[in-house]
């Protein structure tokens, strides 16, 4: 799909892509730059309320004290390096 960029700096974004990621009036839309290519990550309204349930049975307690532990250990080995 391609799209035109206006005088303005507008682009309209087609009704597919639109309906499939849920982007309605007032939607923000993050832009990212990698290298030659941009990004447009449609942000959820209540980026909370998205993201509940995201860690349902890997952030367990013991699963967290063992990830830092992990964190920990690779902190020290740059460290060491530096």
């Amino acid at each position: 799909m391609k799209s035109t960029v206006s005088t303005r700096g507008q682009v309209s974004i087609p009704a597919v892509i639109r309906k499939k990621y849920h982007i309605e009036a007032e939607t923000e839309l993050d832009w990212i730059e990698d290298g030659d290519r941009i990004s447009v990550i449609p942000l959820p309204k209540d980026p909370v309320g998205a993201f509940r349930g995201a860690g349902k049975g890997r952030y367990t307690s013991a699963n967290l004290v063992k990830d830092r532990k992990q964190e920990r250990l690779e902190e020290e080995a740059r460290d060491r390096k530096s």
